[in-house]
């Protein structure tokens, strides 16, 4: 089928990969124009951008698809199915109107769980021990449209949101050409998504990120896993920001059971520890303000944190 592909992020890409090596035909990649990015804050195209280069595809890198040249560019060309994963853009109805047989979307959870924008992040900050991909077609609502088809993955304890977001990405190319393969033979039967456990998965706000080290230690490193490897979670040390890219929960250590919260109560050659609510967190691997991320072993070599000296 002729499909227009929709995208951004670096997830996108395995999707589109699939289509490509597929027997359906990309008329057209939309992505979003280069943004300025890093320190010398020089234009950077998306990632799709990049894999729609590499694979010799018609790319169209656009502000938007309600107007202007990407209204222009959906409009321009007759197409059976607009692809769309990861591209972060609410789609007005006349837009999932246009494709002749289907609009459908990759969502990176198993819904009606983790409706919204993070729903990698949020499976892993909640502890679910499974999550999944789901493809849907889309509807004027966020992420409510009839679910077509959907793919279970397993979570592993030491899955940060890089980690789990890869597989799922993975996942989510395969199920997307499955999804058009049946929509072509016309052997797909969707369903709508129950009204019964229904959650959603924001993004995560800054006041979010910031460790309260008051909770369970379990609660503590699923934050950490959640939103590492990128913006990691924080928190501060020494009046200065100190961000947790890697942790481990810990039972208490000798002593640490009458600790303070926020107290650190271990650090040597192996790096150092930090009393929780419950239990105790390793901290593998941390980012201090103005410095590059370094081992926890590194940072005490470093920073020479002592017992009872708080974190917070």
């Amino acid at each position: 089928m002729r499909t227009i592909f929709l995208g951004n992020a670096p997830w996108s890409v395995p999707s589109l990969e699939a289509v490509a090596g597929s027997n359906h035909e990309l008329v057209r990649v939309l992505t979003r124009i280069p943004k300025p990015a890093g320190r010398g804050g020089g234009l950077r195209p998306t990632a799709v951008a990049d894999a729609a280069r590499r694979l010799g595809l018609p790319l169209a890198e656009i502000e938007t698809v309600r107007s202007g040249q990407g209204a222009e560019a959906l409009r321009a060309v007759a197409f059976d199915v607009l692809a769309v994963v990861a591209y972060g853009e609410i789609l007005r109805q006349d837009v999932l109107d246009l494709p002749a047989v289907a609009p459908v979307n990759v969502h990176f959870s198993l819904l009606p769980e983790l409706r919204g924008a993070a729903p990698v992040q949020r499976a892993l900050s909640e502890g679910l021990v499974a999550t999944g991909v789901t493809t849907i077609r889309m509807d004027a609502g966020m992420d409510s449209g009839p679910i077509l088809l959907q793919a279970v993955e397993q979570i592993d304890p030491n899955d940060d949101a890089g980690s789990l977001g890869e597989r799922l990405a993975a996942v989510g190319g395969r199920l997307l050409v499955d999804t058009l393969d049946r929509l072509e033979a016309g052997a797909l039967e969707e369903r709508a998504q129950p009204e019964e456990g229904i959650t959603f998965a924001p993004k995560f706000k800054p006041e979010e990120r910031v460790l309260d080290w008051t909770r369970e230690a379990e609660t503590l490193v699923r934050l950490v896993r959640a939103l590492s490897p990128e913006e990691g979670a924080a928190t501060r040390f020494r009046n200065r920001g100190l961000t947790v890219f890697r942790a481990t929960a810990r039972d208490n250590l000798e002593g640490a059971p009458n600790a303070e919260p926020g107290t650190v109560v271990f650090a040597g050659k192996r790096g150092f520890a930090v009393k929780a609510g419950d239990g105790t967190v390793a901290l593998e691997e941390v980012g201090p303000e103005g410095r590059k991320r370094m081992p926890g072993s590194a940072f005490v070599n470093g920073f020479r944190p002592e017992l009872g000296e708080r974190l917070g």
